[in-house]
């Protein structure tokens, strides 16, 4: 028999979304030393861990759904991406040696190459910070954090 994950995701809601692009610029000043957006990217070269996706009139923010069963662990050659026992999937930047199997495996298009400094990234729920900052800065309420359905 086996244990029922407890993981709480981020879901996007797409008839929310109306591509501002808050939730890149929130991730991407909560993973930087600065904690300051211009500086985050400007300086810092950091990416968003999740990257709204435009087609049209359509837009949806993308980042990691910590599938039950991730293609992304499969394809990691170096050990590089984990899962724990409740289901997260995590990536190990410093274990990562750039082959970008995640990235191509990815069917959410939530892993990222960061040619610069020769790892992937993905979305790690805003670990250590309790509640995952794109979701705080969406002004439209697109994303929800909410118990895995």
């Amino acid at each position: 028999m086996s244990k029922k994950r407890k993981l709480m995701k981020v879901y996007p809601i797409e008839d929310n979304c109306i591509s501002c692009r808050y939730c890149e610029v929130a991730c991407t000043m909560v993973h930087s030393e600065t904690q300051d957006p211009i500086k985050a990217c400007k300086l810092e070269g950091l990416l968003p861990r999740a990257t709204v996706e435009v087609k049209g009139p359509v837009s949806l923010s993308l980042m990691c759904r910590h599938c039950k069963h991730p293609f992304c662990l499969d394809a990691c050659i170096s050990g590089a991406i984990t899962q724990d026992e409740s289901g997260k999937v995590i990536l190990n930047e410093e274990k990562c040696v750039a082959c970008w199997g995640c990235v191509l495996v990815c069917p959410f298009g939530a892993a990222h190459p960061h040619l610069e400094r020769k790892h992937s990234f993905k979305c790690d729920i805003c670990e250590g910070r309790g509640f995952p900052a794109c979701v705080e800065a969406c002004p439209n309420r697109a994303l929800i954090y909410d118990f895995e359905r």
